[in-house]
């Protein structure tokens, strides 16, 4: 056989067994149960996946994988406050994919939506008028606090946050940008500029100039940049915070702060950017955090819940003052799939609920309950916990060490509760669960905290 024909027959091989492994996926796809040898073969997939052609520092990260990474909880459904793994056993979720399921899992009302759109048409032409996104930037306007009226839709935080700063770019010739120490916009280029954490930033300098990071809620030291950036000629043209910061550790800004800095940028003719990827959609007990505040920002980002958990989605809200730079060439700044039919499905969809289900005011609700739980259930370990913290459904459990949290992080797992620490303050976990979570589920984490904690030793 001549080396063409070999080469040729294996090629054939090789495309016969992709066939056949794809369609042992799909066929596992249709299913709503599976066996036990099924979820074996699963758990092996996703492992040895994981480990040859995803990203092994995975496994290593997630406390899920057993020594040697034999088993891992592998997820498989969700629904309600949960998730299910492949092997059936039930969590509660109190990281709720970063803030993403505010709506719950699945909300039927958001998948209804979705599947109808889906239905008709998925992704729009790119020419013709679509729309579903002129109905959601309108009832985007309408629930959006002060003057803002315009829309730009996304796919993700990130990508709102570069809208953003490119929005802003385009409002003035200024090229000096504020952010915050502990602050977290994202990871592209862009909005990594914004973000404070060393650790992400240093494999990627130089990053965005005119970048400048200040402490988070320190108003006279943000009026002193404001006026050294005038004095050498560099004025600051924007703003960019987290109304109450996420990774950072759930930190709430001191009274009036943001007020303060509202005031400071109207006097400079600063652009306000408020970053509401994660405190947005209720999840701080109003719609959006700035209203707990009473401050309009010039450009509100959103994302995660904006989809309703099911679509990936965002959106940069901005008055006309900022966004009408764009009117002239709506081609300076878009993408492909942001605003498509069905995310934007998803997110009318989810909206409705949010109101329909009042769940913002829900939030502040089961947060108060929550909180004060937590709080009591920590009474007599001050060795191990710092501080607990939050607004609504936003809270935030910091340690003494990242060595405690990691142990009541992993306690927490083993008792079906699934929680984790945020990406730039890692001594804290978060407490983000659905907005639609029972007061029952609230006081199994609850207990359990208590449990935990009293099984993990001070460091």
């Amino acid at each position: 056989m001549s080396t063409d024909l070999k080469t040729e027959v294996k090629n054939n091989e090789q495309v016969s067994e992709i066939n056949e492994y794809i369609k042992q996926v799909l066929a596992l796809i249709e299913k709503e149960e599976v066996t036990e040898e099924e979820a074996q073969w699963v758990t092996k997939e996703t492992v040895d996946g994981f480990r040859e052609h995803v990203n092994p520092g995975f496994l290593s990260y997630r406390k899920t994988v057993t020594e040697g990474g034999q088993f891992a909880a592998v997820e498989w459904s969700d629904g309600g406050s949960c998730f299910t793994d492949i092997s059936g056993k039930k969590y509660i979720d109190c990281l709720g994919g970063f803030g993403i399921y505010n709506v719950g899992h699945r909300h039927p009302k958001v998948v209804k939506a979705v599947t109808d759109q889906l239905k008709r048409q998925a992704l729009h032409s790119q020419d013709l008028l679509d729309p579903l996104r002129a109905m959601l930037a309108k009832i985007l306007a309408d629930i959006t606090p002060g003057d803002l009226k315009y829309s730009f839709f996304t796919n993700s935080g990130t990508e709102s946050v570069e809208a953003a700063l490119k929005l802003a770019k385009m409002y003035s010739d200024r090229s000096t940008i504020i952010s915050t120490t502990r602050s977290f916009h994202g990871k592209s280029l862009g909005s990594l500029s914004g973000t404070a954490k060393g650790v992400f930033r240093k494999p990627f300098l130089p990053l965005i100039p005119g970048f400048r990071h200040i402490p988070f809620g320190d108003i006279d030291m943000m009026r002193k940049t404001f006026e050294s950036c005038a004095l050498v000629g560099e004025d600051v043209g924007a703003v960019i915070l987290e109304p109450i910061q996420g990774e950072g550790g759930i930190i709430i800004p001191p009274a009036n702060y943001l007020k303060e800095v509202r005031a400071l940028c109207d006097e400079y003719d600063v652009v306000l950017i408020f970053d509401e990827v994660q405190t947005g959609m209720g999840r701080t007990g109003k719609m959006f955090a700035s209203e707990l505040f009473d401050v309009t920002p010039d450009i509100l980002c959103l994302a995660k819940a904006f989809g309703g958990g099911v679509m990936p989605a965002g959106a940069v809200v901005a008055n006309e003052k900022v966004f009408k730079s764009l009117f002239d060439n709506p081609f300076m700044h878009t993408t492909t799939f942001g605003g498509n039919p069905l995310a934007c499905a998803a997110a009318i969809a989810t909206i409705s609920v949010l109101l329909e289900e009042k769940l913002p005011e829900r939030a502040a609700e089961v947060g108060e309950y929550f909180l004060k739980g937590l709080k009591e259930a920590a009474a007599g370990h001050e060795d191990k916990v710092l501080e607990i913290r939050g607004q609504g459904l936003m809270i935030g459990i910091e340690f003494h060490k990242d060595e405690i949290g990691y142990e009541v992080s992993k306690g927490m797992f083993d008792k079906g509760i699934l929680v984790a620490g945020t990406l730039v303050n890692s001594k804290t976990i978060r407490i983000e669960p659905p907005l639609t979570m029972s007061y029952e589920e609230v006081d199994t984490v609850i207990r359990s905290f208590k449990e935990v904690l009293s099984n993990v030793a001070a460091q």
